[in-house]
């Protein structure tokens, strides 16, 4: 029988060993690839990333696996979502922002959500329906309303969409009190999920890079949604992250002349 008490602490006890490795490997000679979008990967992502995979074939055989540098293996009922190295460019420059993420999806749902930070040794956790957490206390999302008081990130791949993502951010920046382009999800979810940010856009997240992040910003009491404001899918890409109080007022934002950003 799978019990995901269980299978939440082996988690955490990889996340923690992964971490391990890419703190001993960070600000050392790696071997840097270009892929076809210009985003970067490391020989790093790919030796996590089979460390992470290694464990889950030997440990849950038969679940399937969504990684970012590896074709997806398909399964029953549970998927585990990974993403070894959040954070890939910041790694690569020597900036302290970067972390892993693992997720468990059942039938489609995102139910265990673990991510890690090694350089601040933040370990966040949650399960479905059982609260979120930091280091073993809990936590909660901001009490902020109003969007002139918020304190935002906003997604830092703006090469990707330069037209539609410059329409956005310039009204989302006269709007809010700030915001922050941190390049790495895990960073931004986590803050989120603890009150230090208020809220996030994402327009071209994977799965892999924001599952974890979404279990736990909900278990704090945060919402996520597609950019539209309909339900997150594991196959969709793109998201608004926040405390739930400001997130109607966001989607409301980006939506506006949407004719004018496809």
């Amino acid at each position: 029988m799978f019990k995901i008490e269980e299978t939440l602490e082996e988690i955490k006890v990889l996340s923690k060993k992964i971490g391990k490795f890419l703190s001993s490997n960070f600000k050392k000679n790696k071997k840097i690839i270009e892929k076809s979008d210009r985003n970067l990967v490391t020989s790093i992502d790919t030796q996590a990333e089979e460390m992470i995979i290694s464990f889950i074939k030997k440990r849950f055989p038969g679940h399937g696996i969504l990684s970012e540098e590896t074709p997806p293996l398909k399964g029953g009922d549970f998927t585990w979502i990974i993403d070894p190295l959040d954070g890939t460019h910041n790694f690569i420059r020597g900036i302290e922002i970067f972390g892993t993420s693992i997720a468990l999806a059942y039938r489609g749902e995102i139910v265990l959500g673990v991510i890690y930070l090694p350089l601040q040794n933040q370990l966040y956790w949650a399960l479905k329906d059982k609260g979120a957490y930091l280091n073993g206390v809990p936590i909660k999302v901001s009490g902020v309303k109003k969007l002139r008081q918020t304190s935002l990130s906003f997604d830092s791949s703006i090469r990707l969409k330069p037209r539609k993502m410059s329409q956005v951010l310039m009204r989302v920046a006269k709007e809010c009190f700030n915001i922050r382009m941190l390049g790495s999800s895990v960073r931004v979810l986590s803050f989120i999920a603890q009150g230090v940010l208020d809220a996030c856009i994402e327009f071209n997240d994977f799965a892999w890079d924001c599952a974890a992040g979404k279990i736990i910003i909900e278990e704090a009491g945060g919402k996520f949604t597609y950019l539209d404001g309909s339900c997150w899918k594991i196959n969709k890409r793109g998201y608004v992250a926040s405390n739930g109080l400001v997130h109607s007022q966001l989607i409301k934002l980006i939506n506006e002349k949407k004719s004018n950003l496809d």
